[in-house]
């Protein structure tokens, strides 16, 4: 579930006047942050006269039918609720329904199969003394409404959408910079885990490495260690994406070259390193600048590594992408990582505290703040860890000071590269975090 409020009014200046049905159903994707939602309920807070939105809603819509109503019931109070606590309560609420036909399935068909869904919401809503203004069904390119009778505005074929692009809220969005990035369903998909026949060599990479890793970091010596060549290993495969050739505009040809710059191993190692909660939070420091985007790569590719058992295991990477996009602006692709990333494990407590920070327009300088100071710390730290050492063994001819590897050491040394150094891991705890 994704909740969003607008962090304050627009100004006159800002406002976009959405008349009637058809301009609130092409406004829909600028409404849940730039995307088209897929198989999803929908539900946005009205407030005052004028209908400025508030707080906005998305759940998918449940499978089961016998669930609807109490599904409706938990929506509507968690979208009053949350309105309350942040805009007021709320004046009104409008529903979107958006599910394409199924296979052998009308459009038609659909909007009568989510009738009963519509009529729920709208008890639940009336319930808590807020009305549903408007609920409409988005099907097949089309668009209906299941409270105005009137078929002059809204015929019981449906109305054919806008073209994409040519609505006043899209004209608005690409003033502003905004664009929408295609459906739910097409951005979830550069996430999803490997259906080829790799998939089966990254699985048994995985294998091969959680045999390998797991009794070392058993001990606390050998989990440092571990730490130290996860970082390292991410370090130089983030390097090895940022100096190929940039990627193809097409999201599929990006990801599918993406995916052929990294060996099963490779990615098998990383993966099962950042399952430990302080290398994960290491990782997260490539969050701006020339880094963020071959990070946001790795982190996306090797959530397309997590496949077979280790499905669970994609919640670290997809959390750090989630971050890492959130981090640089492109709230879509945050607000789907990170769903996905409690979609994997629903108890990854990082995951559900940036989930829930995107949402309620927190600014991520705050945790970028927080990660740059400790990286701060850590570097001086081992300085003075290094002329300490220095101190005491003398800089005998041709030697090195102490924790200083040469350039281009294997995975557990600092690697040298282009804006500083490569971050080595520090001690602390593991577990679902």
């Amino acid at each position: 579930m994704t909740k969003h409020s607008e962090p304050r009014p627009p100004s006159a200046g800002e406002q976009v006047i959405l008349r009637g049905p058809a301009e609130l159903a092409d406004a829909l994707p600028y409404l849940v942050g730039g995307f088209h939602p897929d198989d999803s309920v929908v539900m946005v807070a009205v407030h005052g006269d004028r209908g400025r939105f508030g707080a906005r809603l998305r759940l998918g819509i449940p499978g089961d039918p016998a669930e609807w109503g109490a599904v409706s019931g938990q929506l509507a109070r968690c979208l009053v609720s949350g309105s309350a606590e942040r805009d007021g309560r709320p004046d009104g609420i409008i529903v979107f329904l958006c599910q394409d036909p199924g296979e052998g399935e009308s459009a038609r068909e659909v909007v009568e199969r989510l009738r009963p869904l519509s009529q729920a919401l709208r008890l639940a809503c009336g319930g808590l003394d807020v009305p549903v203004l408007e609920a409409l069904c988005v099907s097949g390119g089309r668009f209906w409404s299941y409270c105005c009778p009137d078929p002059r505005c809204c015929p019981e074929d449906g109305t054919p959408l806008a073209l994409p692009g040519t609505s006043v809220m899209a004209a608005a969005a690409a003033y502003a910079g905004i664009r929408a990035r295609g459906s739910l369903r097409e951005l979830e998909a550069g996430f999803a885990p490997l259906t080829s026949p790799a998939a089966a060599g990254q699985e048994s990479a995985l294998d091969a490495a959680a045999a390998e890793l797991v009794p070392r970091v058993l001990e606390e010596a050998g989990r440092e260690a571990v730490r130290k060549e996860t970082i390292a290993l991410a370090g130089l495969l983030i390097d090895r994406l940022a100096d190929g050739p940039p990627p193809p505009p097409d999201r599929v040809a990006a990801d599918a070259r993406d995916d052929a710059m990294l060996a099963h191993d490779e990615a098998a190692a990383v993966i099962l390193g950042l399952q430990d909660r302080t290398t994960r939070d290491r990782a997260a420091e490539w969050m701006e600048g020339p880094e963020a985007g071959p990070a946001l790569r790795l982190w996306r590719a090797l959530a397309r590594r997590c496949v077979g058992a280790y499905a669970e295991h994609a919640a670290a990477p997809l959390t750090l992408a989630g971050w890492v996009a959130w981090s640089t602006g492109d709230e879509p692709e945050a607000r789907v990582a990170l769903g996905l990333a409690l979609r994997a494990d629903p108890e990854y407590v990082f995951a559900r505290l940036l989930h829930q920070g995107a949402n309620e327009g927190v600014d991520p300088e705050v945790l970028r703040g927080c990660l740059r100071r400790e990286r701060a710390a850590r570097l001086a730290a081992a300085a003075l860890e290094v002329r300490a050492g220095a101190s005491v063994t003398g800089p005998g001819r041709g030697s090195r000071p102490a924790g200083r590897p040469r350039a281009g050491t294997g995975p557990s040394g600092t690697v040298r590269r282009r804006g500083g150094e490569r971050r080595a891991g520090r001690t602390g705890g593991t577990g679902r975090s």
